[in-house]
C-alpha cells in the first residue's frame, strides 16, 4: 500500500546506532555483515541495491570477543565492526557521572511530575555515592524518580533513596555488574547497613516490607495506584498484602474517593 523506509535508509547522511549488538540472531548478522562491508541495502521488493553514507555505533553489555568464541556472534562481524573501540566503566567506578547525572534525573523527573524541583541534601549524596548500582544508570534513573516522588519539604533525604538490587547477588568486594571480578573502590556510606538501609538488623524481611509499604502508603495520602508504582509491584500484590496487615489488626490508610471500589 506505501513505501516504509527502513533504519538504515533513513539514517543516510547520518548516524544509526545499534544497541546491544551480541543479542542480533546469527541469520540477522550475516545480513548486517554485507550491509556494512558494500554500504549498501536491497529493498525489499526493489530492483536494485541503494547505496548508504552512514557511521555505525554499536552497543554491548558483554565482551564480544568473548561471544565469538562461544560461536554466539560472528567473527567476520566482529573485526568489521571493532574499528574504534570504547570500554565504558561501570556506574559505580565513575563517582562524579554519578552526582552529574542524579541531578539530571531529578530536574527531569520532578518536571514530569509537575512537582517543585528537590534538591540532594549531604545524607542522600553519601547513600548514592557508596551504593555498588549493579544496574548502572537505569538503576539510578529510577532510584531518582523514586526519590522525586518521596521528597518532603523539597529536600532528598537518605530516607527518601530507597535502593534495590541487593537480592540479584553480587557485592562490591566480588562482582561486577556483568558477574566479573570487581576492580572498584566504591566504598558504602559511614554507618550504614547494605544497600544504605540503616536500623534494620535484627529485624524480620517481612517486618521491614510492611513497614515500607505502609509509610509508602502514607506518603501517597492512600493511593494504592502511586504506592504501587512507587514500590514497584502490582496494584493486586498491594491489596493481597494490605488485606493480611489489616486482618493482623495494623490500621491502613483509607484510599482516596477516586479509588474507591464502585457500589
Amino acid at each position: 500500500m506505501a513505501r516504509r523506509i527502513g533504519k538504515f535508509e533513513e539514517a543516510h547522511g547520518g548516524t544509526l546506532l545499534l544497541d546491544e549488538i551480541s543479542e542480533m540472531d546469527p541469520r540477522l548478522q550475516a545480513k548486517l555483515l554485507r550491509a556494512i562491508q558494500e554500504l549498501e541495502i536491497d529493498r525489499v521488493g526493489g530492483t536494485q541495491p541503494i547505496k548508504l553514507d552512514i557511521r555505525l555505533l554499536t552497543t554491548s553489555n558483554r565482551d564480544l570477543e568473548v561471544e565469538v568464541g562461544k560461536g554466539r556472534f560472528r567473527e567476520d562481524l566482529y573485526f568489521r565492526l571493532n574499528v574504534v573501540n570504547i570500554a565504558l566503566l561501570p556506574l559505580r567506578q565513575r563517582p562524579k557521572d554519578i552526582e552529574v547525572l542524579a541531578k539530571h534525573f531529578v530536574r527531569k523527573y520532578a518536571e514530569a511530575n509537575a512537582v517543585a524541583q528537590p534538591v540532594l541534601d549531604p545524607g542522600a549524596w553519601a547513600v548514592l555515592t557508596g551504593h555498588y548500582w549493579r544496574g548502572n544508570v537505569r538503576e539510578l534513573e529510577n532510584t531518582m524518580h523514586r526519590a522525586v516522588l518521596l521528597a518532603s519539604d523539597d529536600r532528598i533525604t537518605a530516607d527518601s533513596i530507597l535502593l534495590t538490587g541487593e537480592r540479584l547477588g553480587g557485592h562490591p568486594a566480588t562482582q561486577d555488574a556483568d558477574g566479573g571480578a570487581d576492580t572498584g573502590t566504591a566504598k558504602r556510606a559511614p554507618g550504614a547497613a547494605p544497600g544504605g538501609l540503616r536500623d534494620l538488623v535484627g529485624r524480620t524481611v517481612a517486618d521491614v516490607e510492611r513497614d515500607l509499604i505502609l509509610d509508602t502508603l502514607q506518603h501517597c495520602l492512600g493511593n494504592r495506584t502511586h504506592a504501587a508504582n512507587i514500590l514497584g509491584i502490582s496494584i493486586r500484590t498491594l491489596r493481597n498484602k494490605l488485606k493480611l496487615y489489616s486482618q493482623d489488626g495494623i490500621q491502613i490508610p483509607s484510599p482516596r474517593e477516586s479509588e474507591r471500589a464502585p457500589a
